[in-house]
């Protein structure tokens, strides 16, 4: 996710750094013209290239959970941040948000981090992913169409990620893999709060996943977010989710298509 704070850093990046007293680095040295272009594209290329999952850069945590425990019997939550210094990634798989991993004023900053939980809802399975876009300072809300994109572009590495550093529980329960995946982006952007569907977590993984996914469940209105039974019950697990956020889902609605709803404006009481 290390894209994201490139795109607070495009402006500064094209700046030339000429100076006229250096007949090198002047407006008339037509070697040094070329390299510089050539440097000016390197940003831009990190956020629209491809982005490629890389097992070696993941750290992983386990905080609290047995690795081989199914997660419809205990909470399993995944914390995923990533470092700007190091290029690397780190994943705590633990029964809540691991908070610590979200401390600093850096962190803060960049809002970054990827946070999702493993729900049981009518005894089916379904991860669900949790990204901030925007609010909480200007910066976010200025570049909020990009932030967008850029999460929805490294999400498959994201998911490659928790399979990957959970491989324990796939390998023991492969099944976990046609869980549906829910993607809610928080934003006080009407465009951009929104929750998706991604179809099947195998699935999701790949770059053209969610696009399929979408192309599938646009006449399709049973593709809406599991709500887990009202009353006391043995097929939804955990009861309440694990996640803090101040907003979710409102009843389904002809607006739209099921596999993306939007939950501006309601509001529920932290877990």
């Amino acid at each position: 996710m290390g894209t994201l704070a490139a795109a607070s850093l495009l402006p500064s990046e094209f700046k030339p750094s000429l100076s006229l007293s250096d007949p090198k680095s002047s407006l008339f040295y037509h070697r040094r013209i070329p390299k510089k272009r050539n440097q000016a594209l390197v940003p831009v290329a990190r956020i629209f290239g491809p982005a490629i999952f890389e097992a070696s850069k993941l750290k992983v945590l386990f905080l609290g959970v047995d690795e081989k425990k199914h997660p419809g019997n205990l909470p399993r939550t995944y914390t995923l941040t990533h470092s700007d210094v190091t290029s690397k990634l780190t994943l705590a798989i633990s029964q809540t948000t691991n908070n610590s991993q979200l401390q600093g004023w850096y962190n803060k900053l960049q809002r970054d981090e990827v946070v999702a939980e493993w729900r049981k809802v009518q005894d089916k399975m379904s991860l669900h992913v949790h990204c901030h876009i925007s609010g909480g300072h200007f910066l976010l809300d200025l570049f909020s169409r990009l932030r967008y994109f850029i999460f929805c572009k490294e999400l498959p590495v994201v998911l490659k990620a928790f399979i990957h550093g959970d491989v324990n529980l796939f390998n023991s329960y492969p099944e976990l893999e046609e869980a549906l995946v829910w993607v809610y982006f928080h934003s006080n952007i009407p465009e951009f709060n929104k929750v998706e569907c991604w179809g099947p977590l195998r699935n999701a993984t790949s770059p053209s996943g969610r696009e399929h996914q979408k192309a599938a469940s646009s006449s399709n209105q049973e593709d809406l977010v599991p709500e887990p039974c009202q009353e006391d019950c043995s097929c939804c697990f955990p009861p309440l989710s694990s996640i803090p956020w101040p907003q979710e889902l409102p009843q389904p609605n002809e607006t739209g298509y099921g596999a993306q709803q939007s939950f501006l404006g309601q509001t529920r009481e932290p877990n």
